[in-house]
């Protein structure tokens, strides 16, 4: 192998470091143990419509398993309330096949991150090139902490001190992975009485406290590998 060609795959392995944290993140979110959690916490904001948190806990899980699932958008367009009203309006049905989109592509590049890591350890380990694997699993750690610092740092204001700051960059966010403002809706519509901005903060939150943990471990926990370098 050319001398500086391990190096070169070093930093390859940093990079996909954070797309690999940020992806176990997002799916450890996207489970139902997220959902049960955070509609239990005694501040998380009651219906001003009437949603009780046995609904919530009733409607979430449909919304969940359409995201990571092959169902259409059918699975959720032919959800009712009991009076016979249809859960969720054309635009939120709309959005939401948005949503999946999105999803489905994060997943992709997650899934994708932890195979091309696999491989690299692989050839790694075939070529003696652990050490500079193991450096690059540190150093993509080191990123992820600053990645997960600045992302906990905006919902953490967002939260304790001026809810407009995580509204800005929650505005930010939603205008580069969405077009036009297909994303906002009325506050008595399903989406919102379901995951009001309090839901996403803290979902912001618990991923930066997942990210920023994988990160630490991979940056501090990690140590020299008996493997020599190859010369």
């Amino acid at each position: 192998m050319r001398p500086n060609l391990p190096a070169i795959l070093s930093y390859f392995v940093s990079l996909l470091v954070p797309l690999a944290l940020i992806g176990t993140a997002l799916r450890i979110l996207l489970t139902p143990i997220y959902f049960n959690i955070e509609y239990r916490m005694p501040y998380f904001p009651v219906d001003e419509y009437g949603m009780t948190q046995q609904e919530r806990l009733k409607w979430a899980p449909y919304a969940v398993e359409y995201l990571t699932s092959g169902a259409d958008i059918s699975y959720l367009g032919n959800l009712k309330f009991e009076d016979g009203q249809p859960l969720y309006n054309e635009r939120e049905l709309s959005h939401m096949a948005d949503v999946k989109n999105v999803v489905l592509g994060a997943l992709g590049v997650w899934t994708i991150s932890l195979i091309l890591l696999s491989v690299l350890a692989i050839l790694a380990t075939r070529g003696q090139w652990i050490p500079d694997y193991i450096n690059g699993l540190r150093r993509g750690g080191m990123w992820m902490i600053g990645l997960a610092a600045a992302l906990g740092l905006v919902a953490g204001v967002g939260i304790l001190l001026n809810p407009n700051v995580f509204w800005q960059f929650f505005t930010l966010f939603h205008q580069v992975f969405f077009t036009g403002d297909s994303w906002l809706f009325y506050y008595s519509d399903t989406l919102i009485r379901l995951f009001p901005i309090r839901f996403w903060q803290d979902a912001f939150l618990w991923a930066a406290i997942l990210a920023l943990g994988g990160g630490a471990g991979l940056a501090f926990g990690l140590r020299s590998s008996p493997f020599p370098k190859n010369q």
